[in-house]
């Protein structure tokens, strides 16, 4: 023939890349393995071989492409889901944030500090800005800098060498790392201790790091978002925060609105958000009476845009027919409660039969809670308290181990 198996190869390549080849060859050579492997080929075969080998490699071969298939679906899913159009708002505010995460993802800024109450979108404008930048074909990892007791935090960021700690029994690659050419999404990053925003710190200018217990320097690209709920002015005022990170991570800042200083943009979140439930339950729910959009409306949202969400995922999962009526709301919603921070006018009356006072307290830490989707600080301030005073009340009543 005037064509090699390996030309044979390429041609296939250049039709469909994703296609797994196995090339089946006399030719033992170690250079004829390796222009077979250059040129694309899953795995190759020397004759004479075995049917049963030959069955176990194609059968791989299958998996393998099985799982590129369904990573690239999943990769493209959520590319879809995290597109700026997914971002929804018409208030003059939204235009604001929408017109500066569009010149951040023109420009390869390292960090962005996204502020604002827990529930108002955080975490999908990271992702978006992420794949709306150049950098969206590599990695988005995301950390919750709360969620994790010091030592973890460091290591689950910079990695560690085996034996670096008592249950490090093999060395492991850091977010840093795996986020490399990537975004590096800090959650709550308020909530870090200082020791280790001084690391932080280093790895932002220096652009390199040492794994726990290592020595070797390790160079990254990394865009860094940080997000946090925290005032970091109050928090670098009293020494919780350190002033050169706070001016090192508000290279570009964005403030993200409360649902409730954006009321505009609530009709435009009901529809965006019943269209997509109607799509992942299989509903055909049209939209809610004229007395539930002006509850909805005027309610103040201290769980912002997520719970919204929440309230009509769960009405649409109650409603069998097509529009949301007033008993598929919340209670607080349906009586038009207000929240703490509307609240300077309400008053408690003692029932004759009298109260208990710590089920009063325990009571009302959880509501706060419940209402805050467990977030301390945000707690703490529907009820007017420090974080530790919250803190600090929460073990009193048992809610805080």
């Amino acid at each position: 023939p005037d064509i090699s198996g390996v030309d044979v190869l390429k041609g296939i390549k250049k039709i469909n890349r994703d296609i797994p080849v196995i090339m089946i060859t006399a030719d033992d050579a170690v250079k004829t393995a390796i222009a077979c492997m250059k040129a694309g080929a899953y795995d190759y075969v020397i004759k004479p071989f075995n049917f049963e080998e030959l069955k176990i490699v194609v059968d791989k071969s299958l998996e393998t492409a099985t799982l590129k298939s369904e990573f690239r679906r999943l990769r493209h899913e959520q590319e879809v889901e995290c597109q700026f159009e997914n971002i929804v708002g018409k208030s003059k505010s939204m235009q604001e944030v929408f017109g500066m995460m569009t010149r951040i993802m023109k420009s390869e800024a390292t960090t962005v500090l996204l502020q604002g109450e827990s529930g108002t979108g955080k975490d999908l404008i990271a992702r978006a800005i992420h794949y709306g930048s150049a950098r969206k074909e590599k990695p988005f990892m995301e950390i919750n800098c709360a969620a994790l007791p010091e030592m973890l935090l460091e290591s689950e960021l910079m990695g560690h060498e085996k034996g670096a700690f008592t249950d490090a029994k093999a060395a492991k690659k850091g977010l840093f790392e795996l986020a490399d050419g990537g975004t590096l999404y800090l959650d709550e990053i308020g909530e870090m201790k200082t020791s280790i925003q001084a690391k932080l710190l280093r790895i932002i200018e220096d652009k390199r790091f040492k794994r726990v217990g290592g020595t070797q320097d390790i160079e990254v690209d990394v865009r860094i978002i940080a997000a946090t709920n925290r005032d970091l002015v109050t928090a670098v005022k009293e020494r919780n925060f350190r002033e050169d990170l706070y001016y090192r991570l508000k290279v570009i800042p964005i403030e993200l609105p409360p649902l409730r200083e954006r009321r505009e943009d609530i009709p435009l979140l009901v529809r965006f958000f019943i269209a997509k439930f109607n799509k992942e339950f299989k509903h055909n729910l049209k939209g809610g009476s004229k007395e539930v959009e002006e509850l909805l409306i005027n309610y103040h949202w201290p769980g912002n845009v997520r719970e919204l969400k929440n309230v009509i995922e769960r009405a649409i999962i109650l409603e069998s027919k097509e529009t949301i009526l007033v008993e598929h709301l919340p209670a607080e919603i349906r009586s038009g409660q207000i929240s703490g921070e509307d609240s300077s006018d309400f008053e408690l009356k003692i029932p004759p039969t009298g109260i208990s006072l710590d089920r009063l307290e325990e009571n009302l830490l959880k509501q706060a809670l419940s209402l805050s989707g467990n977030n301390q600080t945000r707690a703490a301030k529907l009820l007017g308290l420090g974080r530790d005073a919250l803190r600090y009340r929460m073990k009193k009543t048992g809610l805080l181990k």
